[in-house]
C-alpha cells in the first residue's frame, strides 16, 4: 500500500424531552399525515430526504495491506498507454500528453466513460487514503490493527484491472492462461487468504468493490462470503434451469450476492450537476439516450423504442456520453420533463444518475432492478416506476407521464434537488484524496455497510459451532 501523504491542512442526541411532549409531537405529525391528500392515485411526498440516524458515528475499517501495483499503479499502467482500444477520450487524450498520469503518485482516474462509471473503487480508497487529521467527517473510521476493525477493506482496483484487460487482450479474458487480470485476481485471493484476518471470519467481514459487472469474474465463488459493493445484480443472476426453482439445498450462483449482505452503490454520474436555481423550462416530454440493441432483459429496450420513436415530445437518441454524446446527453436532459430508464444488459445504468444530476425525472422500466441507499432515501418521491407490461401497452407510458401536474413535476424535482448529493463521488481533491463531503457516496456506502455489522457477526458467530468438515450451504435467497 502507497503510504499515506501528509498534510498539514486541519479540519474537525439528542436530548430526551419529556414523555408527554414526545408524544404530544408524534401525536400532530400523525393527525398532519392522516389529513393531507392528494388529487391524483400518485402519492408526492413533502417529507425531507434526509438519513435515517444510526446508532454509531463511525465504522472501523482496516485496509488489507495490498501492494500498490493491485490499485494505484494500475492507474499508472492506464496512463502508459498512448490510447484506450476501447473507446477514445477526449479528455484522456489530454492527461496523457502532459505525462501526469504516469509521473504522479496518486494518478487521476479515467474520464473514458466506459471506464469512469465504476469509479467507486477510487474514491472510496481515496477517502481512506486521506491523513486522520482531515478524516473528522468520514463515517469510516481507520484503524491500523485488524483486530480493532468491524470491517476489512481489500483495496483491489478490480474494474479497473478488468477495463485493462479487456482493452489489450479482450480476446483471454474469460481464459486463465495469459491473462494478467485473473493473475491479479489470484494474487488478491491469495493473499486474503493467508491473514488472520480472513481466517477469524472466513471473509465475512471483508469488503469488496465489484462495480463493473465483470470484476473479479474468475473467483466470484471464493469471495462469495464477503460485503460485495456492487451496482447492481444482473451479472450474477444466471441461473441455469436446475437451480433456478429455490429448492435446491446445494449453493446456486444468485446465493453469491443478496442484499441481506452486500451493498448497492451508484454508478458514478458522468453529467455536470444541475441545481434546481439554474433550472429552466423543460420543452421535451421523454428523452432518451443510449443503445438500441442490448442483450438478455435489455430486449425490453428494443421494444420500448418502437414503441416510443414516433411519439410526439419524445426524443429516442443512440449513443454513448463520450465527448460528442455528453453535449447532446446534457441537452437533452435538461430540456426533457422526464428520462427514460429501461433495463440494458443489467438492470440498471449510469444513465439512473445522469438523470438525477440533470433533475430530469427517471421513469424506471425494469422490474429487477435494486437501487442504492434504499431505506435512507426513498426513490418514489422524485421517479416513476413502470412495470414492463405496462410500459409495453401501446401509448400507455406516454399517457401515464402526461397525467402528472406541474405541481407534481415541480415536487419530484424539489426531492431529487435534496437527494443529488447522495450519488456524488467526487470530493474535489486531486487523486481523491481529501475530505469527503458528509452527505456524500462514500459516506453512504459506509453507512449501508455500517448497517450489515449484525448480520456480519451473527453469520462468523455460527460458523464457529460447525463440527470440523460439515458444511451449511448457503440457502437460496428469493427475494
Amino acid at each position: 500500500m502507497p503510504p499515506i501523504p501528509k498534510n498539514n491542512n486541519n479540519n474537525a442526541p439528542f436530548s430526551i424531552s419529556t414523555l408527554f411532549l414526545f408524544f404530544a409531537v408524534i401525536s400532530i405529525f400523525s393527525l398532519a399525515f392522516f389529513f393531507s391528500s392528494s388529487t391524483t392515485t400518485t402519492t408526492i411526498s413533502h417529507r425531507s430526504l434526509t438519513l435515517q440516524p444510526l446508532t454509531s458515528s463511525a465504522i472501523n475499517v482496516y485496509v488489507a495491506d495490498l501492494p500498490k501495483s493491485l490499485n494505484y499503479a494500475l492507474l499508472n499502467r492506464y496512463w502508459s498507454f498512448d490510447a484506450d482500444s476501447r473507446l477514445g477520450s477526449e479528455a484522456d487524450g489530454e492527461i496523457r500528453s502532459t505525462n501526469l498520469g504516469k509521473t504522479l503518485e496518486i494518478p487521476p482516474y479515467p474520464e473514458n466513460p466506459i471506464i469512469k462509471q465504476y469509479s467507486a473503487e477510487y474514491w472510496i480508497m481515496g477517502d481512506l487514503m486521506t491523513p486522520p487529521q482531515l478524516r473528522s467527517g468520514s463515517f469510516a473510521k481507520r484503524v491500523l490493527d485488524a483486530r480493532e476493525a468491524d470491517v476489512v477493506f481489500v483495496p483491489f482496483f478490480a474494474t479497473l484491472s478488468a477495463e485493462l484487460q479487456l482493452g489489450t487482450a479482450k480476446g483471454v479474458f474469460r481464459k486463465k492462461v495469459g491473462n494478467e487480470d485473473y493473475q491479479r485476481q489470484r494474487e488478491v485471493i491469495d493473499f486474503v487468504k493467508n491473514t488472520q484476518a480472513w481466517n477469524r471470519s472466513g471473509g465475512r467481514d471483508h469488503v469488496f468493490v465489484l462495480t463493473d459487472p465483470v470484476a473479479m469474474w474468475h473467483v466470484k465463488d471464493e469471495i462469495a462470503p464477503a460485503v460485495l459493493l456492487v451496482v447492481d445484480f444482473g451479472g450474477w443472476y444466471r441461473l441455469d434451469s436446475k437451480s433456478s426453482n429455490c429448492s435446491s439445498s446445494e449453493m446456486i450462483q444468485h446465493t453469491q450476492v443478496s442484499v441481506i449482505k452486500d451493498v448497492i452503490v451508484p454508478y458514478t454520474h458522468l453529467l455536470p450537476t444541475l441545481h434546481l436555481s439554474e433550472n429552466q423550462k423543460r420543452h421535451n416530454l421523454l428523452y432518451f439516450k443510449g443503445a438500441k440493441h442490448r442483450h438478455r432483459g435489455g430486449l425490453v429496450r428494443e421494444k420500448l423504442w418502437d414503441l416510443l420513436i414516433n411519439e410526439p415530445g419524445v426524443i429516442m437518441e443512440e449513443g454513448f456520453p463520450n465527448a460528442t454524446g455528453r453535449e447532446q446527453s446534457i441537452q437533452g436532459m435538461r430540456t426533457s420533463e422526464f428520462c427514460l430508464h429501461p433495463a440494458g444488459d443489467t438492470p440498471t445504468s449510469c444513465r439512473l444518475f445522469d438523470a438525477i444530476q440533470s433533475l430530469c425525472i427517471p421513469v424506471i422500466v425494469s422490474d429487477n432492478i435494486e437501487l442504492p441507499f434504499e431505506g435512507m432515501v426513498d426513490y418514489t418521491e422524485f421517479s416513476v416506476f413502470v412495470a414492463v407490461g405496462d410500459a409495453l401497452k401501446p401509448s400507455w407510458l406516454v399517457n401515464h407521464i402526461q397525467s402528472f401536474s406541474k405541481q407534481q413535476k415541480d415536487m419530484f424535482r424539489q426531492n431529487m434537488a435534496r437527494a443529488q448529493p447522495m450519488f456524488v463521488y467526487d470530493n474535489g481533491h486531486p487523486g481523491g484524496i481529501g475530505p469527503v463531503p458528509l452527505d456524500g457516496a462514500v459516506n453512504n456506502i459506509w453507512k449501508k455497510v455500517h448497517q450489515k455489522l449484525p448480520i456480519i457477526k451473527e453469520a462468523i458467530i455460527r460458523e464457529k459451532r460447525k463440527p470440523p468438515g460439515v458444511l451449511v450451504p448457503r440457502r437460496c435467497q428469493c427475494t
